[in-house]
């Protein structure tokens, strides 16, 4: 039953993600290039459209990934077709929250049950920032700042409420320190050119989420092990150079899903198989 919630759960979330990103990009466009107006546009209040005809949709064109399978990814009113990406996002923000359900590392107490939906907050804006950064290469503060109140509101009360503590507001310091302090570094030394703003104030975000140095140097490694994995036949094909410019913000939150969920494990068998220690 809870796998049923999850799954509709996350379904609906993700048709909330394309909504979003599609909204937060028709507001940062000048007022003249804008889909429709302020109000329409409004998370809030406005009301769902097609983005090409801008008519209102009802709430039988609504239903994740059915409507889309029922209008063969066209839109009912002007026929046009609606992309990959909405289906594609909410049957991954499902999956995700399945999964992180299944692998959760923490006991279902009332903390591990608070930082749960912390968590699956926490997935609603990695996938909409994922969705952003690889579009448009841009991860917006109006989606980065949220995430690191969320964080910030984690960190207060697992601290004060849950008994961490001292010790665990050192950890989280910590994290953070390593998780954003090191893209900070990057991004003074290179002028933003080796790394992107958002990428730092993201960095700090994580390492709030994550409250562990050790999560969060194995979060930064692994996000730079895909982002080679995946950029390196591009090299080897020379479709691309070294020059070329990629979106690191999907590989860091993919990071940090493998990390909240298995990153201890993998520390863990790294310290005895590798280190030999007990």
């Amino acid at each position: 039953m809870v796998y049923i919630a999850l799954l509709l759960l996350g379904l609906c979330f993700g048709s909330f993600v394309n909504a979003l990103v599609w909204r937060i990009y028709q507001k940062s466009l000048p007022h003249k290039r804008r889909a429709a107006s302020q109000k329409e546009l409004s998370i809030a209040t406005g009301r769902s459209m097609c983005p090409h005809c801008k008519h209102t949709l009802h709430a039988k064109d609504l239903l994740p990934v059915v409507s889309w399978l029922l209008l063969k990814g066209k839109c009912r009113y002007c026929k046009k077709p609606i992309g990959w990406q909405y289906l594609l996002v909410e049957v991954v923000t499902a999956v995700l929250f399945v999964v992180s359900y299944v692998f959760w590392p923490f006991e279902f107490d009332v903390q591990g049950l608070f930082l749960i939906v912390v968590w699956l907050i926490s997935l609603v804006a990695f996938m909409a920032l994922a969705v952003y950064d690889i579009r448009w290469m841009l991860l917006p503060n109006s989606m980065v700042f949220p995430l690191i109140g969320l964080g910030v509101m984690q960190t207060i009360m697992v601290s004060l409420l849950f008994g961490g503590g001292v010790s665990y507001l050192i950890s989280v310091i910590a994290a953070v320190a390593i998780a954003g302090g090191i893209f900070y570094v990057l991004f003074q030394l290179s002028g933003g050119s080796w790394i992107g703003g958002g990428d730092v104030k993201l960095g700090y975000a994580l390492g709030l989420l994550l409250a562990t140095p050790g999560l969060a140097f194995l979060m930064l490694f692994t996000a730079s092990l895909l982002g080679v994995a995946v950029a390196l036949p591009g090299l080897i094909t020379k479709r691309n150079t070294v020059a070329s410019k990629i979106p690191f913000g999907p590989y860091l939150m993919m990071a940090t899903f493998i990390c909240m969920l298995f990153g201890q494990q993998i520390i863990d068998w790294y310290m005895s198989a590798v280190l030999g220690v007990a």
